[in-house]
């Protein structure tokens, strides 16, 4: 059978009734943007974007050319649709109005232009994250209070992979398909439609690195996964880690695994390494979508009620009973704490 594009895709999901015309023209119009960023990724050196950009965001990171050039190609492809009240991104301090020179509407859209981007100077793949949300009734110009809501009220989010090839993956709220950018047409064709991450796993993404700086129940946790079948788990583990989130989703999307950064030392004042709003809330709609699970290590992470626009927080993603295992060590010890 032959592949059907994202266009089509979406118009058949609007002439069944599961979304509006607005937000169909929304995620087509993020999708060009992504091509557009993807042309920029694959050019790298010859298009002179690798490097720092010599600025940095909101959490007093480096940016790199790619972050900056990725961040003004999604915001001036959405500016003017009319399907938007407002955008806020990674890369700035607060949320983005629509100009009053454009016309409006009733989303909020959220994204991360360039998730893993320090891994963009040595050509390992990087990606765009983004999620849809509901303007509130009776906002018209929306600030950043009106974007904290619930990964439960998300209407659809996605990421692409820049990679050997670009794909696009996509929840609107009835599991979670995959798109793969065809060069030559310049088309996102459905190439995997309801993804299913298996329920069990011998795989898990974490940076050991940080090990030193776990929390007890991580270290258990981890401790008991490299003890392989000689140990609790009676299994052996493979630790795949790639340090770009979206190529290590994507792996899980594929064939399964855990995705954990949890919370340590080095990041506890800022209650966690990722991102709530941009990576974290988006990626577990679409994991959760396919089939898996997604949690702070203590309570299911689309339940969490944000606080600030640029809020971190731990993450545990992926094969549902990994999951499950991950959050019963650190439930473990809140309940038998020392």
């Amino acid at each position: 059978m032959k592949p059907i594009s994202l266009t089509r895709f979406l118009i058949q999901e609007q002439q069944a009734g599961h979304i509006n015309a607005d937000l169909r023209l929304l995620i087509e119009v993020v999708a060009r943007a992504c091509k557009t960023i993807a042309t920029a990724v694959g050019k790298g050196a010859l298009g002179g974007v690798l490097g720092d950009a010599g600025t940095g965001n909101v959490q007093g990171e480096a940016q790199k050319k790619l972050d900056v050039l990725s961040n003004e190609i999604l915001l001036e492809a959405n500016e003017w649709g009319g399907h938007l009240a407002g955008l806020a991104s990674e890369e700035m301090d607060h949320a983005h109005p629509i100009p009053n020179s454009y016309p409006k509407g009733n989303y909020l859209l959220l994204f991360d232009p360039l998730d893993g981007s320090s891994n963009i100077d040595v050509n390992i793949s990087v990606g765009t994250i983004f999620s849809v949300l509901h303007c509130p009734d009776g906002v018209s110009e929306p600030h950043d209070e009106h974007f904290l809501q619930a990964g439960t009220a998300q209407v659809c989010a996605g990421y692409t992979t820049y990679g050997p090839s670009t794909m696009l993956v996509l929840t609107l709220g009835r599991g979670t398909h995959a798109f793969t950018l065809d060069r030559e047409q310049g088309s996102f064709m459905l190439t995997r439609q309801d993804l299913c991450i298996p329920e069990d796993t011998q795989e898990f993404a974490i940076n050991l690195s940080n090990q030193r700086h776990w929390e007890a129940p991580m270290q258990h946790y981890v401790a008991d996964l490299l003890a392989g079948k000689t140990g609790p788990r009676g299994k052996d583990f493979n630790l795949r880690w790639v340090a770009s989130m979206v190529a290590d989703v994507h792996r899980i999307l594929t064939r399964g695994g855990i995705f954990i950064y949890p919370i340590d030392a080095k990041c506890r004042d800022k209650g966690g390494r990722l991102r709530l709003m941009y990576e974290a809330n988006p990626m577990a709609f679409i994991v959760e979508q396919a089939g898996g699970a997604a949690s702070t290590g203590r309570q299911r992470l689309l339940d969490v009620t944000p606080n600030g626009l640029h809020q971190r927080i731990p993450v545990f993603l992926g094969s549902k009973n990994e999951v499950a295992a991950a959050e019963r060590y650190h439930l473990q010890a809140n309940a038998n704490p020392g």
